[in-house]
């Protein structure tokens, strides 16, 4: 009778322990959404200051045929809106993600029995979810000039117009990698932090591709990154950032701050620098590319403590599917692509552009 009282003693007080965890966890999802999405500081501007990007690859390539398929339609779709549909309808956790979800909401907007507005009329975070992956994903896609493969033409190559991804995998093609998902470990050099990047470990010299047309922000040696680059997309929400750079040849020649790249463009190479305060060394065990991108949404977000570092791995296995190919200069060494590439941004902001240096930052500005 003893032992049936104190059973019984017991499980109420696992079950009152259960029952504050809850509340506690209530308390911190229900303060988290307030970190989410109630976005003005100090000085009363509104941005977003966190993004949990958790959209999977499978999503992405499911959204992306859905928009490269309806620029024949009469409606045209955007591939974000679709994910941040999705993303309300998930609270951002796309694990949950189903083709048929998606398939539905397209069917209905192809047949104009609903639109975009009416969809997400009473969604409340919306907008959120739309202005956070269209942080991380804007202007990925969209018409571009290529080179490609005719043996009938001179050159063996001719021009064509397309409509679709325009950002390439940072691994040039046919060269060999490896990665998992490793955001969020523990680092322990400097000082103990967690790893704010994605890790591609390859062989030392592969060429290094930009992902997305831009300017070059950051160039040099980094403490911890070792020889870098650093792009910022021309719309300034995306920093994508390449470390462990090769020693002694770690970045094409001709690049400086303030270089325009354009997606596909070899801007580096492999390597296994860093974790030093002296210049070309290579503290790295494992060659490997760390790769980064970061959201800005505001500048006081660049280089500080509420910096937004996205996971990238579901972002690179989408990337896969579109690699770079490259060659050998066997007089200078370098590498560059085979197949040349016209981005009509970059391109724009080629003969449109002046640049501007302010305080030693550097800046770039429209000149018509």
């Amino acid at each position: 009778m003893v032992r049936s009282i104190k059973t019984k003693h017991i499980i109420l007080a696992e079950l009152i322990i259960f029952l504050a965890l809850v509340s506690l966890n209530l308390f911190n999802y229900s303060n988290r959404e307030a970190a989410i999405y109630v976005t003005s500081d100090s000085s009363g501007k509104d941005y977003i200051k966190w993004v949990n990007f958790d959209v999977s690859s499978k999503a992405m390539e499911c959204a992306y045929k859905y928009d490269v398929e309806s620029q024949e339609w009469e409606v045209k779709l955007d591939w974000i809106a679709l994910l941040a549909l999705l993303g309300n309808k998930y609270g951002g956790d796309f694990s949950r993600f189903k083709e048929k979800n998606m398939a539905e909401i397209v069917e209905k907007l192809k047949s104009k029995e609903e639109t975009i507005e009416s969809l997400t009329a009473d969604m409340k975070y919306y907008e959120y979810y739309y202005e956070a992956y269209a942080a991380v994903l804007g202007g990925m896609v969209g018409t571009y000039k290529i080179e490609v493969a005719d043996e009938t033409a001179p050159g063996g190559k001719v021009w064509e117009e397309r409509y679709g991804l325009k950002v390439f995998l940072p691994i040039a093609k046919f060269y060999p990698f490896s990665h998992f998902d490793d955001f969020g470990v523990s680092r322990s050099y400097g000082f103990r932090r967690k790893h704010l990047g994605h890790d591609m470990m390859g062989q030392v010299g592969t060429p290094i591709i930009a992902v997305e047309s831009g300017y070059v922000e950051a160039l040099g040696w980094n403490q911890y990154g070792g020889w870098r680059i650093g792009i910022r997309s021309f719309d300034k929400k995306r920093y994508y950032y390449y470390a462990h750079l090769r020693k002694n040849f770690p970045y094409r020649k001709d690049l400086a701050v303030g270089s325009i790249v354009q997606a596909g463009d070899v801007i580096g190479y492999l390597g296994r620098t860093g974790y030093s305060s002296n210049e070309n060394a290579n503290n790295i065990r494992t060659p490997h590319l760390h790769f980064g991108l970061q959201l800005i949404f505001d500048e006081s977000q660049k280089e500080s403590n509420n910096e937004i570092w996205v996971d990238c791995y579901d972002l690179i296995q989408f990337l896969y599917r579109n690699r770079c190919e490259t060659s050998k200069n066997q007089e200078t060494k370098e590498y560059t692509r085979v197949y040349q590439y016209i981005d009509p941004i970059a391109e724009y902001y080629i003969h449109h552009s002046i640049y501007r240096y302010d305080d030693d930052e550097f800046d770039i500005r429209i000149y018509d």
